[in-house]
C-alpha cells in the first residue's frame, strides 16, 4: 500500500484504506474515498490533488491525499 500523494496522474486505483482521526475519516467518506472505491489521479497542482471518484472530481489537500492508502 501506497499514499494517494505517489500515485501516478492518469493510472486507476483502488482506495485499500482511510487512515486519520474519525473526523477526517468521515470527512474523506462523504467525498466518495471508500475501501474498494476506483480513483483517478486527474490532475497534480502545487502538491494538491483533482481526483476523480465515483464520477465527481475532487480536490483535496497533500495532507488528506496521505491519508489514503492505494
Amino acid at each position: 500500500m501506497i499514499p494517494l500523494t505517489l500515485a501516478n496522474v492518469g493510472d486507476e486505483y483502488t482506495v485499500r484504506k482511510i487512515g486519520g482521526s474519525p473526523e477526517v475519516k468521515k470527512h474523506l467518506e462523504n467525498l466518495g474515498f471508500v475501501a474498494g472505491s476506483n480513483v483517478i489521479i486527474v490532475t497534480e497542482m502545487a502538491g494538491n490533488l483533482v481526483v476523480k471518484v465515483k464520477e465527481a472530481r475532487v480536490a483535496v489537500s497533500r495532507e488528506l491525499a496521505q491519508k489514503i492508502m492505494i
